[in-house]
């Protein structure tokens, strides 16, 4: 049988997060077929109609995957994000989009409202820790913040996990699942567009447990550039233990200002030992701001 690749959904909810994150919750008959991978941070693409004639031209996908378009038509708009949440019973699916202007995503989240409808494909996944794996550090800006916080959640109780989000202030922190293992700090005032990203600075500065370990990260190209040169240095990271995923491009960084210092207090915690969660049998539930 021929997995179908296209689903109708529409808009059941729309919730505000944050300033700066809206979560829409798509519902329908459409997701009857969809297939979750199971993985944290599967993405989909979002499929806009023409602005024109209000037609979703979907693309023909052949069989080593390459998209073509009907004779006449142009490309469909799209674009890519994260599945926060799906449930097939109740044939619901949540995507959480970062608030700003000029993203074509972003506008039509923030206008849409129940009854909207949109095409999405079928999902992919990317993290795949190594079987063995006893720790990790995830690291995201605003734009991995949806698929970190199901990374956290879906994390077996024994893993202990490094966590660094990157949002505008605090009034962008979201509550993360809880995780026994899990030693969180949020940064402020640093990348999403403001200003240079900390990521790769602070990943350089996070130490690393004893035994097998695995690097995952989302954000900001430059950033996240920065980081896997660095972690392609480190032979705990090495085959095959690390994903790192530009989510978007800044294409005005000039002129953006660097970071202010970090607060003694803040580095002190970035550099702490964190090693305990990894050793420990019966860890107490840990979380730093």
């Amino acid at each position: 049988m021929t997995q179908q690749m296209f689903h109708e959904v529409a808009v059941a909810r729309r919730q505000l997060l944050t300033p700066g994150m809206v979560r829409l919750t798509f519902a329908g008959d459409g997701l009857s077929a969809f297939r979750s991978t199971g993985i944290g941070d599967e993405y989909v693409r979002l499929f806009f109609p023409d602005e024109a004639t209000g037609e979703t031209v979907l693309p023909i996908i052949d069989g080593e995957g390459r998209w073509t378009y009907p004779e006449g038509k142009p490309p469909v708009r799209y674009s890519t994000y994260t599945v926060r949440r799906f449930d097939a019973a109740a044939r619901e699916l949540d995507i959480d989009f970062v608030v700003h202007e000029g993203g074509l995503a972003s506008e039509w989240a923030q206008a849409a409202s129940p009854g909207h409808r949109i095409v999405i494909n079928n999902p992919r996944g990317l993290y795949q820790p190594p079987p063995d794996v006893r720790w990790q550090v995830l690291l995201a800006d605003a734009t991995g913040l949806p698929a970190l916080a199901r990374l956290l959640e879906d994390t077996p109780d024994d893993i202990a996990s490094r966590v660094v989000i990157e949002v505008a202030d605090a009034a962008h922190e979201q509550a993360l699942p809880p995780h026994p293992r899990a030693l969180v700090t949020w940064l402020h005032g640093s990348g999403n567009g403001l200003r240079a990203s900390r990521l790769a600075e602070i990943f350089q500065r996070i130490p690393l447990p004893e035994g097998c370990g695995y690097l995952w990260g989302s954000g900001e190209q430059t950033a996240i550039r920065a980081i896997r040169q660095r972690a392609r240095k480190m032979p705990v990271f090495q085959d095959g233990r690390s994903k790192l995923i530009a989510y978007w491009i800044e294409e005005e960084a000039e002129g953006r200002g660097r970071p202010e210092a970090l607060a003694s207090g803040v580095s002190a915690r970035i550099e702490a030992d964190w090693s305990g969660l990894v050793e420990a049998k019966t860890p107490d539930l840990v979380s730093m701001s």
